[in-house]
Formats: C-alpha cells, structure tokens, sequence
C-alpha cells in the first residue's frame, strides 16, 4: 500500500506540476504582491523606519518571504477547488490509486511552486542590495522553517478548497494570512506599537518566525523564539491536516 501511494503520488503531482507549469502566470502573480509591498517599503517608508544598524531591506525580508508563501497557498485552494468542482474527484474514486494521493499531490505542488517564488522574490531582494553572511547551517534552518510554514498553510488551504462553494471562496481565506506579517515584527520593532496591538503582535505566530529567520540571517542567537515558531507551525499542521481529511472524507463520502 505505501509503495502505491507513493507511486500514486508522484503521478498525481506530475499531473498538477504540468498545470502549475503551463500556467506561470500563478506564480508570477504570487510573486508580484510581495515584491511591489518590498519595493515601495523600502523606497518609500525605510527612510523614516528605525532598525538600528540593520538595513531595512534585510529587516523586512524575512515578512516579505512569508507574505509570499500565504500569496501562493490561495493557489492551492484554487486548484483543489476547480478539481471538486470539475469532478476529478470522483473519477479518481473509481481507479485503483491510493485515495489520499490526490490531495498530497496538491500539498506538494503547493510546495514546489512557493519554493520556486520565495526564490524569485530572494533573486529581487539580492538585487536590491540585501546581503546575509549566514552560514550553509543558517540557510538551512531558514529552508526548514519556510518549508514548514508552507506545509502547514497549504493543509490549511485544502480545507477551503474542498468547502467552499465559490472560487472566491476558496481564495478568499488567505487574505488575512497575507496582512498578519503588517500586525508583527516583520516591519517594524513591535516596540513603537500601542499596548493590545503589541501584545497581539508579540503573541501571534509571524512574529516568532520573523524573528527567528532574521536572526539567522543576521547570524545572531535565535532564542526563544525558534522553539516559539516551531510550535505554532508544527500546531497549525497537525490542526489543518486533521480538519483537511475530515473535509475530504465527507466530500468522498
């Protein structure tokens, strides 16, 4: 069975990569968002941001690589819907694949396609002057955490996409994981913000990512706050893959 399912999966995702491929316009949509929001903060609000002896540039880009990410999940919600909606599903039911298969080709291609523009989005940030003298150990655990940031929300997009009842619908989820970043630390010291804002922002999973990535970057000691990330995504992946095969039982059923 597990030989199946990986044979089954690796033939599915095939077949979701070909739409992914033929179809770039998605990807350079999901990257256009978070470039433009780099762009004009950099250009036109870095000047009257404090971040010390860090360029801004180097401060924001950690937030502007996760803006990313919930840019291109909405993508996946979008693909699964229009495969429910298409009737896939149910011609996949009557062949002999792994029935799980279906989504995990999704959840891949989400990851392929992200990693492919959080790359994009890094090739702009290193023209623009960023620069990082982290080690292949820093980069690395940068990868992991990204990686696992975008499993947990591409899990979290498959909900969606397998209940909602319109394609706005399905898209529509990812906006508030779009602006969480601009209620943390990703653009400016949670500091300069009034009391509730600061407590929310200090308390809500972008900002321990944020921080993390950033130290890496900086090569500073990560803290607390690595554990921190790791927590909130490792606790939003088991949730969303819990409530995402309890969605897709009840729409095979």
């Amino acid at each position: 069975m597990t030989a199946y399912f990986f044979s089954d999966t690796a033939a599915l995702t095939g077949r979701t990569l070909r739409h992914v491929t033929r179809s770039m316009d998605t990807i350079i949509t999901t990257v256009i968002t978070p470039v433009a929001m780099m762009l004009m903060f950099v250009y036109v609000f870095g000047g009257a941001i404090d971040t010390g002896s860090v360029s801004y540039l180097n401060y924001m880009l950690p937030g502007i690589l996760l803006m990313t990410i919930a840019s291109g999940i909405s993508y996946t919600a979008y693909r699964l819907f229009t495969d429910v909606k298409s009737g896939i599903f149910e011609r996949f039911q009557s062949m002999p694949i792994a029935r799980s298969g279906v989504l995990w080709a999704h959840v891949v291609t989400s990851l392929v396609a992200n990693l492919i523009a959080l790359v994009l989005v890094v090739g702009v940030a290193v023209l623009m002057g960023f620069r990082s003298g982290a080690g292949v150990s820093a980069w690395l655990a940068v990868a992991g955490i990204l990686f696992l940031f975008t499993l947990a929300l591409t899990w979290l997009a498959v909900i969606p996409g397998l209940a909602a009842s319109s394609v706005e619908g399905a898209g529509a989820f990812a906006y508030p994981l779009i602006f969480l970043p601009f209620v943390s630390s990703a653009f400016v010291p949670t500091r300069t913000m009034p009391g509730p804002v600061r407590w929310f922002a200090d308390h809500q999973p972008v900002t321990s990512i944020v921080n993390t990535i950033r130290n890496l970057f900086a090569r500073k000691p990560v803290g607390d706050d690595i554990w921190t990330a790791l927590a909130w995504c490792l606790g939003i992946l088991v949730v969303a893959y819990v409530f995402a095969m309890a969605a897709y039982r009840r729409k095979i059923s």
